[in-house]
């Protein structure tokens, strides 16, 4: 017995030195340690023992076992050491070497944004801002939307107070210049709106508009009408076709809603234009009465026209973007296109 456990310590030993893989150590020392391991096996055997030789080969039996627990253990620390190392050797980063710095670029609303204000400005716009946290009076009132107007249905509404909102349009812009500054005037106000509504691919809480109005002597539909179609042949290309329908607005009268022919089909008819060649726009108007008497101006002695449009709807329909969500959720692989 004394040989055996001689030869299992030897052996063992050999076996360990050789050893890399931690499944292959774990097997190994179940296989020599384990209740139904070899050395179990050899202890067995005591029971043939005289009385005399039974606590020399326990003790002998005990020290091997303690020995070889030792270098399980230390082999054990060995291999994770490698692993380890291993590891950090291939995902080692060497921070020291020159990298090329990715270039970022405008977002798509910016760029569509930015065009938008150039094509106006060189029609002789200014560019004017307002506050997003507004009155109710410049948001409804003063745009000839009173408290029981029905048309206040038709904007879910973020208010803060009974008479403070989040406003639902740019059009309070409109209003505020013109308490500021007196006709004739024309300008452009581009800013973020914001609506309860759900978010899809077609609507969100938070979007852009830009709200236009020009405000003097002897305007009338035909400057309206040839001030946005020059606006849609110089964002969209000189063979653009244009239409207006006649719609409702609480602050211009008349009121249109205006339409283009289908960027994809042309006209021709296809899914995107629901087969009818055309597609929404804007809205515009002339201003109505009630708006230039709210700000202390004539209405028989001045007028003007007005029109709104969605920022988001007009990148959509140039860049060809089906979901509105896209501009939003700031994926590179989207933003690094434009």
């Amino acid at each position: 017995m004394r040989d055996d456990l001689m030869r299992l310590k030897e052996n063992t030993l050999q076996a360990l030195s050789d050893l890399k893989d931690m499944d292959e150590l774990n097997k190994l020392r179940v296989k020599i340690l384990g209740k139904k391991g070899e050395l179990t096996q050899i202890l067995r055997g005591m029971a043939r023992l005289s009385p005399e030789e039974r606590p020399v080969i326990g003790k002998m039996a005990n020290e091997i076992k303690d020995e070889l627990e030792s270098k399980f253990s230390e082999k054990m620390q060995l291999i994770k050491k490698a692993v380890q190392e291993q590891k950090m050797q291939q995902e080692f980063i060497d921070v020291t070497i020159p990298t090329k710095p990715s270039i970022g670029s405008k977002h798509p609303l910016t760029l569509v944004l930015d065009e938008i204000r150039d094509i106006f400005i060189g029609l002789g716009y200014e560019v004017v801002e307002g506050p997003e946290i507004e009155l109710d009076y410049y948001n409804f009132e003063a745009l000839n939307t009173p408290a029981d107007h029905p048309a206040r249905d038709l904007q879910d509404t973020f208010y803060i107070t009974e008479n403070i909102l989040l406003r639902t349009q740019t059009s309070p812009v409109q209003v505020r210049t013109m308490e500021n500054k007196k006709p004739p005037l024309k300008i452009i106000a581009p800013g973020r709106v914001f609506r309860s509504d759900t978010v899809d691919a077609t609507h969100s809480p938070m979007f852009h508009q830009v709200e236009g109005l020009a405000v003097g002597e002897g305007f009338t539909m035909g400057d309206l009408k040839g001030t946005l179609v020059k606006f849609v042949q110089e964002m969209f290309g000189h063979d653009r076709k244009a239409r207006f329908r006649p719609h409702f607005f609480p602050f211009t009268e008349p009121s249109a809603e205006m339409d283009i022919s289908c960027i994809v089909c042309s006209g021709k008819g296809c899914r995107i234009c629901s087969y009818t060649g055309w597609l929404e726009i804007l809205g515009c108007g002339m201003v109505h009465p009630n708006v230039f008497r709210y700000v202390g101006l004539d209405p028989e002695k001045v007028n003007g026209f007005a029109f709104g449009m969605g920022v988001e709807r007009i990148a959509m329909l140039k860049y060809g973007i089906n979901d509105l969500r896209l501009f939003f959720e700031n994926d590179v692989r989207f933003l690094k296109q434009f």
